[in-house]
């Protein structure tokens, strides 16, 4: 079994990825608000997730670049430097076009935090990369169960969500001071076999997708010394589609779980606000124990079985017509969602061999996708028929994610050569 070691650097990105995960749990409770104070629609008020989505396909088309110039330290801090901005502007702006805007600016550089924690904890952990990444949301998740509670406790004090956006800022400066105070910072690069890979011949590590010992043919993405090769494998693209379609499942959830309480349980905007966080609570827990189940079970198994989960608890919450049983579906489906991003993404740069920075660029542009279409879709559906109905676009994103999951297992045992055997010390962890 692989064994995590955890240095200073490794909890410096944990850091750095819940520093993002305050402002991205955080903003969902206060899409409504801000539909309220504009006097727009769901549908308008959606947009929003259009400009997180534009700002993820910036994103991830200006890390790598950036990664290659200056390394992946620096290009992570840019990142976090430009996130403070965007928030401070969010949190002074008011009309709906300069909101768009500034949400569009905090996604570009949001995207470049995650791209740079995704591929040095993946050079840094090798075959334990998956408990690292399913660790590290999880600190994302546990800032994410804060940032809602510090915006209801402050639209119930009367102040408004906008005090919240101060904390952040501050947050990332206090974060930023401790790094430099002890000296630690994340190596610029990594050489190959610390990636999750090894040159021809070898196999993609253990942790995401491909047992110790096993091995990728060379013509899925990796050349001959270990250099990229013209295409990312085909297990890769499977795992992208599949990224979008849980990115849509978590956007939604985030972005329209308050009104659902709200029109359908009966809380008040301030407790509707920070019941959200119970969905990220969930995640934490579901996160802190997947670190260590991701290093004991295979992934694509481990991912259908939190799917299942989170389809049961989508059910309890949807079903419930009062708060706190409401909220008790949320946590369970918190629970499942844990594990969706960490297993999609390990498997995802796993497979990408040499070419890691330019598969995380390319996992942001799914994220987009998500971000981009679904909430606006639930959005536009919210103003027909009300958000509580227009949910059950849910279900179905998690049945697309089953099936995409199934065949991702499929592509990843059809990448083992063919004079290994499916099944043994050398299978392909699917």
């Amino acid at each position: 079994m692989p064994r995590l070691t955890r240095d200073r650097i490794t909890w410096l990105t944990y850091a750095q990825l819940g520093l993002w995960g305050f402002f991205l749990y955080g903003f969902g409770p206060v899409v409504p608000l801000l539909r309220d104070e504009q006097g727009t629609s769901a549908a308008v008020a959606g947009l929003h997730s259009t400009g997180i989505a534009v700002g993820a396909l910036a994103g991830g088309a200006l890390f790598a670049p950036l990664a290659r110039r200056f390394g992946r330290g620096p290009a992570t801090w840019l990142g976090l430097a430009g996130v403070a901005v965007g928030v401070a502007a969010l949190g002074t702006l008011r009309a709906l076009p300069a909101t768009i805007t500034a949400v569009a600016l905090i996604a570009t550089f949001g995207m470049m935090v995650i791209s740079g924690v995704n591929v040095v904890l993946t050079a840094r952990h090798g075959p334990a990369a998956p408990a690292a990444l399913t660790e590290a949301n999880a600190a994302c998740a546990g800032m994410g169960i804060l940032a809602p509670l510090v915006i209801g406790a402050s639209v119930d004090a009367g102040w408004g969500w906008r005090p919240a956006m101060a904390v952040e800022v501050g947050l990332i400066a206090l974060v930023a001071l401790a790094a430099l105070t002890f000296r630690v910072r994340p190596p610029a690069a990594a050489p190959a076999a610390r990636a999750g890979f090894v040159r021809t011949g070898s196999a993609v590590r253990a942790g995401a997708g491909v047992r110790a010992g096993s091995a990728v043919r060379a013509g899925s993405g990796v050349r001959a010394g270990g250099e990229p090769g013209r295409r990312l494998p085909r297990a890769y693209w499977i795992a992208w589609v599949l990224m979008a379609v849980t990115g849509s499942i978590e956007v939604c959830l985030s972005l329209w779980t308050a009104d659902v309480l709200r029109s359908h349980a009966g809380m008040t905007a301030g407790a509707a606000s920070a019941a959200v966080a119970a969905i990220v609570c969930g995640m934490f827990l579901g996160r802190l124990l997947g670190g260590r189940i991701a290093l004991r079970y295979r992934p694509v198994p481990l991912l259908l079985a939190a799917l299942a989960v989170s389809l049961t608890g989508f059910t309890v919450f949807w079903a419930a017509p009062i708060g706190w049983l409401a909220v008790v579906g949320l946590v369970v489906l918190g629970l499942g969602n844990a594990l969706h991003y960490p297993l999609a993404i390990s498997i995802a740069l796993a497979v990408a061999g040499p070419a890691a920075d330019r598969a995380a660029g390319w996992a942001s542009y799914s994220m987009g996708v998500g971000f981009g279409i679904a909430p606006v879709a639930l959005g536009w559906v919210a103003d027909g028929v009300g958000p509580h109905l227009a949910f059950l676009l849910v279900p179905g994103f998690i049945a697309a994610a089953v099936l995409l999951a199934v065949r991702l297992g499929r592509a990843l045992r059809a990448q083992l050569p063919a004079d290994q055997p499916p099944l043994s010390a050398t299978a392909v962890s699917a």
